[in-house]
Order: C-alpha cells, then sequence, then structure tokens
C-alpha cells in the first residue's frame, strides 16, 4: 500500500519550519479579513470560536459523517475481495486485476485515514476524533494485513517468469512496482510471516500515538510572565514567540517553564522513545537488514553514504556555525550567549509584522519565476480551502502539509503575523503544489513521491522568498533582518537537523550494540551534540538536554536528514532558476511532475542536481558563509 507522507514542518524547526519536508504566494480576491483569534492575551479560541474563513474545508473530501460510513463500508467490502487473488498472482491477468483492486482499495483507505486524521488533528482532545482516528487506523492495518500476501507471492515466482511478467505491456503501469518487488526480494517475508508483521501495526504505532497523546492533548505549561509582566498561558505556539522576546528574562523564564516541564515526564518520554527505537530494530532484524538507518534509508534506495556524507561535511563546517554564534552574541550585546538566546531579534530597531494576508501576498511575489500556471495552482489553494489559519485548543502543533489521490491537498498552520510564520506558508504551499503536481501528471502508484524529495519542492520556495525579499530591501536594517533570519534556517535547517539526524543515528547504534538508553544517557548523548554543534562560545544551558523529549520526528525515524538534504539540493535548484530562467524552471517542474515515477536521487539528478556528491551541502555552506560575511561588514 503506498501512503502520502505526513509533511511536518514543526514548531520546532524555527524560522519556517525548514520542515517536508519539506515557498511563496498571492493575495486573496476578496478584501482583507480582520479576524480575532484570541478573546484576550489569556485566552485560546476554542475550535468553534474561530472564523469558519480561516479554516481549511474537510467537507470536499466527505460532505458529512454519513459519506466517511459509506465508504468506510465499502472499503470493508473490498478487503474482503482481496483473498480471491490468492494463489492466482502467476497469471498476468490476475496480477493486473488484483494490482487494481488494491489500488482502489488503498486510495479508499488512504482518504478515510486522512480525513479522520485531520479531524482529529483539529482538536485532538475532541473524544468522538480520537475515536474517528482509532478507527481509521485499525482499517488500515486490516488492509495492509489482507494485502500482505501479494508481495510474498510475486517473488516466489521464477526470476524468468517475474521477468516476463515485467516486460508484459498490460501491465505496464505497475513496471515500476514490480521492479520494485524485485529489488526488495531480500527483505520480503514468507506470506504468514508478512500476515504477522501486519496484524502487530496497532502495536508499533503505539510509541508515536501516546507520545503525541501526551504532548498535544495532555501536557501543560505553566503561566509565564510576558513583556509587560502579565502572566500569560504558554502553549507550543507561543513558545517560540516567547523566545523572539526582547527581554531575556522573559525568554529565560518560557525556556526552563519548558523544559522543566518535560523534565518531570522524563521517565515517561525516555520510554515512549526507547519503545520506539526498540520497535525499529525489531522491524529490521526481522526484514533481514543490516540495521535500522540500512532499512530506513532502504526504501527510497538512498546509499548510507549520503546520510554520513551529510554528517561528515556538517562536522566539517562547524567552524561557521561556531562563528555565526559568536556574531549573534555581539549582535546582542551579551557578554554570554545562551540556548534561550538563539531566536532573540538580532536587529532591535526593525520589526516585520506579517498579517496572514500580507503573507499570502508576498509569498506569491516572489513564487513568479516559478511561472504563471504555479501561481494559479497556489492562488486556487489560498481561495477554496487548503489552508487551516490559527492556532486553537486542542489543535495539533507545528504545521505540515496532507492529503490523498483525488482531493486537492491541505495545510494545517499554526500561524502568527511575523516572518517564520510567513515562510512556513510558503514552505507548506510547497509541499502542497508538489503533491497537485504529481498527483495530475503521474498514476496513483507513481505520484507518490518519497519524503527525500518532499522537502526539497518546499525548501525551494522559502530559498526564492528569501531572494525576492533580500532584492527589495533598500534599507539596511531591514537587510541586516533579513540576513540574520536567514543565517537562521542554515543554523537550523542545516545544522540543527543534521544534529537531530546524528542523535537519531548513535541512540539506535548503541541501541543495536545492547547498551542501555536510559533517561540519563538520553540527556547526556543530546547535550554533547550541543555543546559540539554549537562551539565554546556559548553557554550550553543544562535544560536544554531534555530537547530530545519534545521532537515529534523523533517517532518518524531517520526523517529528518532530509531536511538538510533538501535545503541542499533546494539552494542548488533556486541559483540554477534565478541563473538560467526558463530551461531551469522546465526542469524543476519536471522534477515536480516526477511524483515517484523513478528513484529519487535519479529523479533530483535528471533535474540537475546531484545529492550522491557533496556538492550541493558544499553549496550550501557557501551561502551560510557569505551570509555571515555580509552581516560581519554591517557590523564594523
Amino acid at each position: 500500500m503506498k501512503w502520502l507522507p505526513l509533511l511536518l514542518a514543526l514548531s520546532l524547526v524555527p524560522g519556517a519550519a525548514a520542515s517536508k519536508h519539506a515557498a511563496a504566494l498571492t493575495e486573496n480576491a476578496t478584501p482583507t479579513l480582520t479576524i480575532p483569534r484570541r478573546n484576550s492575551m489569556n485566552h485560546v479560541l476554542k475550535r468553534s470560536e474561530s472564523a469558519p474563513e480561516t479554516r481549511w474545508k474537510l467537507e470536499d473530501i466527505y460532505e458529512s459523517q454519513a459519506a466517511w460510513d459509506k465508504e468506510y463500508a465499502e472499503a470493508k467490502a473490498l478487503i474482503k475481495k482481496i483473498p480471491e487473488f490468492q494463489g492466482k498472482l502467476a497469471d498476468v491477468a490476475q496480477l493486473k486485476a488484483c494490482f487494481e483492486l488494491e489500488d482502489e482499495l488503498s486510495m479508499l483507505v488512504e482518504r478515510l485515514y486522512v480525513y479522520a486524521n485531520m479531524k482529529h488533528h483539529e482538536d485532538t482532545a475532541e473524544a468522538a476524533f480520537q475515536s474517528l482516528s482509532d478507527k481509521s487506523k485499525k482499517i488500515s492495518v486490516e488492509s495492509g494485513e489482507a494485502l500482505s500476501f501479494i508481495t510474498p507471492e510475486v517473488l516466489s515466482l521464477s526470476d524468468e517468469k517475474l521477468e516476463a511478467i515485467i516486460s508484459d505491456e498490460s501491465v505496464a503501469k505497475f513496471r515500476h512496482t514490480l521492479e520494485e518487488m524485485r529489488r526488495q526480494k531480500a527483505h520480503i517475508l514468507s506470506k504468514n510471516e508478512e500476515a504477522l508483521l501486519a496484524q502487530v501495526g496497532n502495536i508499533s504505532s503505539a510509541p508515536g500515538t501516546v507520545f503525541s497523546m501526551l504532548n498535544n492533548a495532555d501536557l501543560k505549561f505553566p503561566k509565564v510572565k510576558n513583556e509587560e509582566g502579565n502572566e500569560v498561558e504558554l502553549t507550543h505556539g507561543s513558545y517560540i514567540q516567547f523566545l523572539e522576546s526582547k527581554n531575556q528574562d522573559v525568554r529565560r523564564e518560557a525556556f526552563k517553564a519548558v523544559y522543566d516541564t518535560y523534565g518531570k515526564l522524563k521517565n515517561t518520554l525516555a520510554t515512549t522513545l526507547t519503545s520506539n527505537v526498540t520497535k525499529n530494530i525489531f522491524y529490521a532484524k526481522a526484514r533481514k537488514y543490516d540495521s535500522v538507518l540500512d532499512m530506513s534509508l532502504y526504501g527510497d534506495n538512498i546509499p548510507q553514504s549520503v546520510y554520513t556524507n551529510l554528517i561528515d561535511t556538517i562536522h566539517k563546517h562547524l567552524p561557521l556555525m561556531h562563528r555565526y554564534m559568536e556574531l549573534r552574541k555581539k549582535l546582542l550585546g551579551l557578554d554570554e550567549l545562551h540556548m534561550y538566546d538563539l531566536f532573540a531579534p538580532l536587529v532591535d530597531e526593525f520589526k516585520m509584522d506579517i498579517t496572514f494576508e500580507e503573507a499570502k501576498k508576498t509569498v506569491s511575489e516572489s513564487l513568479k519565476p516559478l511561472g504563471e500556471d504555479y501561481l494559479n495552482v497556489l492562488q486556487d489553494g489560498f481561495d477554496n480551502g487548503w489552508i487551516d489559519v490559527y492556532e486553537n485548543e486542542g489543535k495539533r502543533s507545528g504545521a505540515y502539509s496532507w492529503g490523498a489521490f483525488g482531493t486537492h491537498p491541505y495545510v494545517l498552520l499554526n500561524h502568527k503575523d511575523n516572518l517564520n510564520s510567513m515562510f512556513t506558508l510558503t514552505h507548506e504551499m510547497g509541499h502542497a503544489l508538489h503533491s497537485h503536481y504529481s498527483d495530475t501528471n503521474q498514476n496513483y502508484r507513481d505520484a507518490q513521491y518519497t519524503i527525500f524529495l518532499a522537502e526539497v519542492a518546499s525548501t525551494l520556495n522559502e530559498a526564492l522568498l528569501m531572494d525576492y525579499l533580500l532584492a527589495k530591501s533598500t534599507d539596511a536594517k531591514e537587510k541586516m533582518y533579513l540576513l540574520t533570519y536567514y543565517a537562521d534556517q542554515f543554523r537550523t535547517t542545516v545544522f540543527r537537523q543534521t544534529m537531530f539526524a546524528e542523535f537519531e543515528k548513535i541512540i539506535h547504534e548503541r541501541s543495536e550494540q545492547g547498551e542501555s538508553l536510559t533517561p540519563q544517557d538520553l540527556s547526556q548523548i543530546y547535550y554533547d551534540l550541543n555543546v559540539q554543534y554549537y562551539g565554546p562560545g556559548m553557554v550550553i544551558d543544562k535544560e536544554i538536554e531534555m530537547e530530545w523529549a519534545r521532537i515529534p520526528h523523533f517517532y518518524n525515524s531517520f526523517y529528518v536528514y532530509k531536511y538538510a538534504t533538501g535545503f541542499s539540493a533546494a539552494t542548488s535548484f533556486s541559483k540554477q532558476i534565478l541563473e538560467e530562467g526558463q530551461p531551469a524552471v522546465d526542469r524543476y517542474l519536471g522534477f515536480l511532475k516526477s511524483g515517484g515515477s523513478d528513484f529519487s536521487i535519479n529523479i533530483l539528478k535528471k533535474a540537475g542536481v546531484d545529492m550522491s556528491s557533496p556538492e550541493p551541502i558544499e553549496q550550501a555552506m557557501s551561502v551560510f558563509e557569505e551570509l555571515i560575511g555580509q552581516m560581519e561588514q554591517l557590523t564594523k
């Protein structure tokens, strides 16, 4: 079963979320709306209190619960038909019919699953949608179990028979699937073993599910004082705003409040994370991979050298990060730079307050290099209910783009009127338009691109937005503000995500070697990495050792490195588009339209970016060095 990935931008990737995983748009034709998001400074709105104009239109998927129930019943009926093909897949006609039924079922289950979970994300405390989400997960597992015989049966055929089937024109649209099956033959188990693994799907999802409910529904932060000295509610959505305060005491209090809260739950959170690691090791061993990393990269056909090369290349350039930290300390006028100072504004005299309507207009202008068709699709997304804009009580934190084949994409935001949120908007719409172009140019199976590719489209949009803003700026203070913002994107998207990736690599390797992973072990590993990455010019506060406990991506293991590789590929694409014009745009749109019709490395290479070499990462580092140089010149 193929699935569109849930692409998170994450509140923990400030500056736009790197994150698809993974920027830019135009203003709606309708007048600008004045929309209250809070009843007061201390109260986050309930879902029912938010303006309809700011909410996505999930009714475009199902107009009612009855419609969802009807398709659920249809999916249940299709599941019963699947076994009719068991033992018959050596016949090409039967194989084709089975694949077609698999696609029909998979698209139904995907739509059921996406809708149910997006409804759940609107308000994670709402019991009815918790139940609907659980129901969708169960039918997903049930479907996977029913379909689990297909791959083992196909791979039980002789090499000659399989080659003959792959060459048969009647199954041409399934050729990539068949070739992928053959590639993964060494890791496919017997029919009974595959069915057993499918049955444990609900169990294996438990660590991530428990973390999500604890983090989004149950965990509450204490109230903290804002810049006016008033006690206000601290939430996932407001945390970064507190860290962006000009008042260091406000930043420190919010920082300590967050990590003290996680610290009180360190044993539980360590158990959920280590259980996730244990689950990964179980699957890697069961499927005969050398390691969890090997298993995680194999699906995208990514060599392990891409992962290790990223870490090694970033290690080589850590002096640039240390140099930037020294510059940040100088610009802030601090004797000591702390972890809670990383998001403090470096240009006190210049503040960018950007409403959602203004953000859409600016994003649209910045994406003009991608052409009229791209802008028209973007506008359709703005005008027609693709986006859920503001935070409300119980709403899932962070941001993402998601959807199901046959429906338009959707984007979840927790928008604040600042530059970060404008970059998050363009980032997530990059994901959304990638899905749109893939879905409208490929069949169901080939439309669904890998997560390795997902972050390229989103980050390319960010790069074009930043280029537009810098080119338009004539104010030295504004330019400095943008340069520091762009530098922070490198810090959060490349360096920080690579640090996350290295943390994941270390904890999995230790567990695979039989070593313990106590809460103290996790905290020490994480703390030591912060010391290495941020350098001697910064105070690495003890509280940061608990940050591992709030990273949702660690439950989607070996994912975050794709932010760094995606950023590097996007840097290369943006350079080509701005320098070459239409030929580069055509190559890039070809990349968007390719979906997952070939291996990820090949799709990028055809479009002009070779991620098998360190060159794109080195290009990104050269841009980062230029930014630091420009900032140093402006401070003289």
